[in-house]
């Protein structure tokens, strides 16, 4: 067993929880909004891809990045490491070479295990999610221009279901609801939480 996991963390049994469509559950929004995201974005769609990373601490955790506060977009969220797929490339290739870019991972560290279904972005990215195992110890080196820090959210977290929250806000004259995972210093939401939302589901025993 690997922290409180009732299965161990291994990319096999991994691999078999995320092709189970029982289990998948895709934290999606309604086809309605997709269809405004698109037409927001000019129908045009961005392939994009983010590297997921469990660490395997004694108790695992997920690796995720605060954006630095001078980016264009995004500025300042919670964010996994990951960006616009280049000419020529899978989503696996652009995630590790985002996560290498974005935080110094080297590239050979992952143990790719699978991909989650993609989401599309309000600014019209469709992002991949590609989950691996990280083994520490491991050197990160985050690029201050697009980075501000690093940080690991427990394992234990993602799979308690009390801990997701469900909120809602005003959006365009309409009442729109999103994920928002707690933390002591962080706001995790939007396409990060949903992210977290669809792994809980692959991880959880319920």
């Amino acid at each position: 067993m690997s922290g409180t996991l009732a299965f161990p963390l291994t990319v096999a049994a991994l691999q078999a929880r995320i092709a189970d469509p029982l289990r998948l559950r895709a934290d999606r929004p309604a086809p309605r909004e997709d269809v405004e995201r698109a037409a927001r974005a000019g129908g045009r769609m961005t392939p994009a891809a983010v590297l997921v990373p469990l660490v395997l601490h004694p108790e695992p955790t997920v690796l995720l990045t605060l954006r630095s506060a001078d980016l264009k977009a995004h500025a300042g969220q919670v964010s996994f490491p990951g960006g616009r797929l280049e000419d020529g490339e899978d989503v696996v290739t652009a995630a590790l070479r985002e996560a290498e870019e974005e935080i110094g991972l080297h590239t050979s560290l992952p143990e790719i295990v699978g991909e989650l279904p993609p989401l599309l972005t309000g600014t019209g990215f469709l992002v991949t999610p590609v989950v691996a195992l990280l083994r520490p110890p491991f050197a990160l080196k985050p690029d201050p221009g697009e980075v501000a820090e690093t940080f690991e959210y427990p394992l234990a977290h993602v799979t308690d279901p009390a801990k997701p929250e469900r909120r809602s806000r005003e959006f365009r004259g309409e009442t729109r609801e999103f994920w928002v995972w707690p933390h002591e210093r962080h706001y995790i939401w939007g396409a990060t939480a949903s992210v977290l939302v669809t792994l809980a589901s692959v991880l959880r025993e319920d």
